[in-house]
């Protein structure tokens, strides 16, 4: 069934998606590659939401696992009729892609708001760890300039920067793909449940 290798293809890009997201949010936790900031807490709380790990990870990995094993599921065979199996696998599969729906979902709203509250740091002004960029409501992404204002993490505004526009297209295009496997899922399912009453 073409309804098949369609969400098997998908199933192998979500799984690569899902480990880039995992990568993605282990390296937020390591501004510049050094562990002291995480042991002493000073990480920004959407830095410690796991929304790469979980949402944009373990989540899609779920489904993933679910599309590609999809050529080995019969569904019981429908009285022998193996059409009905895999259209009542395919069906199956929806509930699979709601899932990375929802953690593709949560990976895409905690990176925009990671994004837009700016990073957690130690300014040069208030001699403070805080968040200097709340107020700014995601406007510190083109003004440049004050990007110089977070002293530690040296670079935590282009390191968030990167890895959160990194999490938050990861996250979008899971999205698209478990909702394009929505819609595979119900067309196959439908058209093998045809098949097979045609058949009886």
């Amino acid at each position: 069934m073409c309804f098949g290798r369609c969400a098997r293809c998908i199933g192998y890009k979500l799984l690569i998606l899902a480990l880039l997201s995992i990568v993605a949010n282990i390296l937020l936790y390591f501004p510049n590659g050094e562990t002291r900031f995480a042991s002493e807490h000073h990480l920004g709380k959407y830095v410690e939401c796991l929304h790469g790990i979980l949402g944009g990870g373990f989540l899609v990995l779920i489904p993933a696992a679910v599309f590609i094993g999809l050529h080995n599921d019969d569904c019981c065979g429908c009285f022998g009729h193996e059409d009905c199996g895999k259209g009542c696998a395919m069906l199956s599969s929806v509930l699979a892609a709601f899932v990375g729906i929802l953690g593709s979902g949560y990976c895409i709203i905690i990176s925009a708001l990671g994004l837009s509250h700016g990073p957690y740091c130690f300014t040069h002004l208030e001699r403070n760890w805080i968040y200097p960029f709340t107020e700014s409501s995601g406007g510190y992404l083109f003004e440049y300039n004050k990007w110089s204002e977070c002293q530690e993490p040296q670079n935590i505004v282009q390191w968030n920067v990167t890895l959160f526009s990194i999490l938050l297209v990861l996250g979008g295009i899971e999205f698209i793909l478990c909702f394009i496997q929505i819609i595979n899922g119900i067309l196959g399912g439908l058209c093998g449940l045809c098949c097979s009453h045609e058949e009886v």
